[in-house]
């Protein structure tokens, strides 16, 4: 008769049994794309082309987009009820939050003219 898998960590010693659950709830936290993060907030896809104010298919076209731009990611991340909030994680260095890239705020001028200065001499 095979075991399954619960009744496999059940034999095991309790310091393990602790190291598996507490890896498990960090996987747990861990979503593998858009489609599931959706599920998990309980919507459907015609639920976020309504909050979208875009057909369905285009919902579905969205959730097997692997790049998109991060207006696109904070709309559906709105839709489905969460904030989209951007870290950076550099070596020896505590994480850094990013503001303002994905909430439509517009570059200066400065930042606009060295951007097109780069592209011109690319």
């Amino acid at each position: 008769m095979a075991r399954n898998l619960n009744d496999f960590i059940a034999e095991l010693p309790p310091e393990r049994q602790a190291e598996i659950e507490a890896r498990y709830q960090v996987l747990k936290q861990e979503v593998e794309g858009l489609r599931e993060m959706r599920q998990i907030a309980g919507k459907a896809q015609e639920d976020i082309a309504t909050a979208l104010n875009i057909k369905q298919p285009s919902v579905s076209k969205i959730e097997k987009q692997a790049d998109m731009y991060l207006s696109t990611l904070r709309s559906y991340v709105e839709a489905i009820g969460g904030k989209l909030e951007l870290t950076v994680k550099l070596p020896g260095r505590p994480d850094l939050r990013l503001q303002g890239l994905s909430d439509g705020t517009v570059p200066d001028d400065s930042t606009t003219r060295t951007v097109a200065r780069r592209r011109k001499h690319a």
